[in-house]
């Protein structure tokens, strides 16, 4: 058995997602390289204390995902030239919602910066009709409206940036965005919608300052993250 290979043992809620991304996790830091023997299924039974059935829909995944592949008679292995398969929306489900935030905030810092130099007339009617709504949403305490139109106040500017690739980035985050701002609602009373930071947000991209705009998203991203 590798021994530089040690993972957490997992609770029974999501196992296959578990093992998938601490095996991914391994995977990405180099601590399993390409090429490289991946512990047996027994060795991996072990390693993350669950059943055998477990441990072989996980190995599906990651040799579905591209990432794995079955050499028979010898075991499995990390590809040579791993490249993912998996379509992105369900690599972000698996994801923990921190890594989530982390990949939007590198995403977003640049959907700023374009949308503060792009945007159109149009581009800022929309984006105020969603903020408007949003602040209602809040007046109101009507958290499933105010988790839509963040979102589809967040899309606005995305649009703005006038970038086809990076448009279709957002919306498939957006997918699991929304549902993490719902549990952010849900269970954090304490949560801390930044409408301030959201309106100078506003403010920049309407003055075409990218400098500013990235400001202020850096912000508003960093105090989420902090709640996280």
């Amino acid at each position: 058995m590798n021994e530089k290979l040690s993972f957490k043992t997992i609770n029974h809620r999501r196992l296959v997602d578990d093992v998938v991304n601490q095996l991914q996790h391994k995977i990405s830091t180099g601590d399993i390289r390409p090429g490289d023997k991946i512990p047996t299924e027994p060795e991996l039974m072990q390693l993350f204390g669950v059943g055998r059935s477990t441990i072989r829909e996980a190995i599906r995944v990651l040799v579905h995902a591209g990432l794995l592949e079955k050499k028979q008679g010898f075991g499995t292995y990390l590809k040579v030239t791993p490249v993912i398969q998996e379509p992105l929306v369900q690599r972000l489900h698996r994801a923990e919602l921190m890594e989530v935030y982390e990949a939007r905030k590198m995403l977003e810092l640049e959907i700023s910066r374009l949308a503060a130099l792009r945007r159109d007339e149009e581009d800022l009617k929309t984006m105020r009709q969603h903020l408007d709504e949003r602040s209602f949403s809040l007046r109101q305490n009507d958290r499933e409206l105010y988790a839509k139109s963040d979102i589809e106040f967040h899309l606005a500017i995305a649009i703005a940036s006038k970038n086809g690739v990076i448009i279709d980035l957002f919306r498939t985050f957006s997918q699991v965005l929304s549902a993490a701002l719902h549990k952010l609602n849900k269970e954090y009373s304490s949560h801390d919608p930044h409408s301030y930071y959201h309106e100078q947000l506003y403010e920049a991209i309407k003055q075409q300052d990218p400098e500013l705009a990235v400001k202020w998203t850096l912000l508003n991203l960093e105090g989420t993250i902090a709640e996280l």
